[in-house]
């Protein structure tokens, strides 16, 4: 879907702010003013205007909230947060070490826990333990009634970040009844920004000690604990899934069956053979050219490089040879929903797998151009995507 730029990458991530408007992270009016001053693969014009707009929308929801002005202070806290993270996603070349990257982040988090306080639901920071350290993360709560409900865990992806649950999902759970577990994980949001612990391939070492930590929460029903993937958690949540038997369902947004293969499908043959091979002096060379014209690409390898700690572009592209559902997803025992898309950008074909796969009770639901949910994650069809989505864990909870 064409969305205000030629560029694809451009086009597809400033869909993806513009489609959380529906639940107000974002105003339609900034979004085509901010692309407007944007000139077509400009990354630092990007920062810059996203940047100004973030700043401008925090102005007013400080001023807001000090004149007592409680849902105005909300609403534009809220916006702020996803146009700091738009403005910051392309500054990969050292994000750890980047103080403008640091600075964008720390403010997208800041808004969005300023607006989640001025929530009519509440909001709770938590940390999960994790090995020797824990997890950021948020409950969000239906009502503060303390009744156990159904609640879903969220996991997200390459690049989604703890805040953007919100967007995704949290919202529309909120206000079906049910609450949400959203967390960064290792590669993920502030856990790869501000501990440096980068992704890793077994990924139920991630969700079982989350799963844990909701048995300890008395307002979450241990019965009715669903996994939700987005993104690249399309791959984590099944593959932790597979492994992790105290989960009522699995939600795939979207299937994602081998990492590795939607990173050859990027490449000519020769590239993915010389990367194989080790031969990573000609392999950098050749994907440092190719960087240059595609902004997917130079986006994809800087932060694949970035996340996964590797030491070059052709190392990363081996490291995700472990992210595979190969032997993996018949072991997965929960009902399933598969979401796919039918244009996705990134992991075309990969949902499709999946479902074949599966062995479990299973259904899949594509996303067409048609409906305008087409894109990968569904971006522009939030409210449809999650309609499906909830309308299958209603039916598929009420039947246990």
């Amino acid at each position: 879907m064409k969305f205000l730029f030629d560029d694809e990458s451009f086009a597809y991530e400033t869909l993806r702010a513009a489609g959380f408007a529906c639940y107000g992270g974002a105003e339609l009016g900034e979004v085509l003013a901010t692309a407007a001053r944007i000139p077509e693969g400009d990354e630092d014009a990007w920062l810059r205007e996203w940047e100004a707009t973030a700043r401008r929308a925090q102005a007013i929801g400080e001023a807001s909230a000090s004149a007592g002005h409680r849902v105005s202070a909300r609403e534009a806290l809220l916006r702020a947060s996803n146009y700091y993270r738009t403005a910051e996603f392309y500054r990969r070349d050292d994000p750890a070490h980047d103080p403008k990257a640091r600075e964008l982040s720390r403010l997208s988090r800041e808004t969005f826990w300023a607006a989640a306080q001025l929530m009519d639901t509440p909001v709770l920071p938590v940390e999960i333990p994790y090995q020797d350290t824990t997890l950021p993360g948020y409950l969000y709560l239906a009502d503060d009634t303390g009744t156990p409900r159904p609640t879903v865990i969220f996991t997200s992806g390459f690049d989604s970040t703890l805040e953007e649950s919100y967007f995704a999902l949290a919202a529309g759970a909120i206000a079906r009844g049910y609450h949400v577990l959203a967390f960064d994980g290792p590669g993920q949001g502030a856990v790869i920004r501000e501990q440096g612990l980068t992704f890793r391939h077994d990924w139920e070492a991630v969700i079982t000690p989350v799963v844990d930590f909701a048995l300890t929460r008395p307002e979450i029903d241990p019965a009715r604990i669903s996994l939700f993937g987005y993104s690249l958690g399309g791959y984590l949540t099944a593959r932790a899934a597979a492994f992790e038997h105290r989960l009522a369902a699995l939600i795939l947004d979207d299937g994602l069956f081998d990492y590795h293969y939607a990173h050859e499908r990027m490449m000519p043959p020769f590239l993915s053979e010389w990367i194989a091979q080790g031969r990573d002096a000609e392999a950098n060379a050749v994907a440092a050219l190719m960087m240059t014209h595609n902004t997917t690409l130079r986006w994809a390898l800087r932060n694949g490089v970035w996340t996964f700690g590797a030491a070059s572009p052709a190392e990363y592209v081996r490291m995700t040879a472990n992210y595979t559902l190969a032997g993996i997803a018949d072991k997965i025992q929960c009902p399933t929903l598969v979401f796919d898309a039918e244009n996705d950008l990134f992991f075309q074909g990969e949902a499709a797998r999946v479902y074949e796969a599966l062995t479990c009770k299973k259904e899949l639901i594509t996303g067409t151009e048609a409906e305008g949910a087409g894109e990968h994650c569904h971006t522009g069809a939030v409210l449809l995507t999650l309609q499906r989505l909830f309308d299958w864990l209603d039916g598929t909870l009420a039947a246990r």
